[in-house]
């Protein structure tokens, strides 16, 4: 099982959790790959070893491509395929939208819907350095510790969140219309777009669609015996339809067929 626990208070801002894994098991699923779910926020992974993260274009895809052993996953309104028959031991964050690109060093738009290489942000040898002393640490907590201080390393040179940025991401959790939060910014419609999109990596529409979207995904892992009607009602979709249309925009699966293959954690599904 992944280890995994909460930054350092001076982190928080910018990463939501911090993880490891030795790589240890097999994954369920007899393809060797995995299907993840689309997400709001950034992820950053760096594999200890030196095969490199090979992603599908989609679940028909036999070939696939390599990016690199050190990732940077971007937000995302669409599913990818992994490759996930050779485990190998992992450490990971989970960022913060519209933080990520301060702790990244670039706009959180230029990583949206894509894998990019962290050398190409970071550099080779500072990234090869984190990781080979990260393989050389004795356990998966000092590894973790290892990779938090290296991205406390990095705040010194960040600025703090665009306060307009940090009272949307606000108010879109707590369920307010895209409309009703521009309307608060001060800002027109077409600037409030441009800004939240460089900042998040996706557009307000699509971001608040996608935090309903994952509501839906936690309140299925709470409650799988829950009827889909139930589920659209409180999500807050227009009905049953719609719940299933959307689900199928974001997971390539029906609602009812997500629920069948029980996933073990919500946004990893096992093909």
């Amino acid at each position: 099982m992944p280890l995994s626990r909460p930054p350092k208070d001076l982190l928080r801002p910018f990463v939501r959790q911090l993880w490891v894994s030795d790589g240890g098991g097999a994954r369920s699923g007899g393809s060797g790959r995995e299907m993840m779910l689309p997400s709001v926020s950034p992820h950053l992974v760096l594999r200890l070893a030196e095969n490199p993260l090979r992603i599908f274009w989609n679940r028909d895809d036999a070939e696939g491509f390599t990016v690199s052993a050190a990732v940077i996953g971007g937000p995302r309104s669409a599913p990818y395929v992994k490759d996930t028959s050779q485990p190998v031991a992992t450490v990971g964050a989970v960022l913060t939208p519209g933080a990520a690109g301060l702790l990244l060093g670039a706009p959180a738009k230029q990583f949206s819907g894509r894998h990019t290489a962290l050398e190409d942000v970071w550099g080779v040898a500072p990234v090869a350095e984190l990781r080979q002393r990260m393989w050389a640490a004795r356990s998966a907590s000092c590894r973790l510790d290892l990779f938090e201080a290296a991205l406390v390393a990095r705040l010194p040179r960040l600025r703090g969140i665009d306060p307009m940025i940090a009272r949307a991401l606000a108010g879109f959790e707590a369920g307010a219309s895209v409309g009703a939060v521009v309307g608060q910014s001060d800002y027109s419609h077409r600037h409030f777009v441009r800004r939240f999109t460089e900042s998040v990596g996706l557009k307000p529409k699509t971001y608040c669609r996608l935090l309903r979207f994952g509501r839906v995904l936690d309140r299925l892992a709470a409650g799988p015996s829950e009827t889909a009607a139930d589920l659209a009602a409180e999500a807050g979709y227009a009905d049953q339809a719609h719940l299933t249309r959307e689900f199928r925009r974001f997971a390539d699966l029906s609602p009812g067929r997500y629920r069948r293959m029980a996933p073990r954690f919500a946004r990893h599904v096992a093909l």
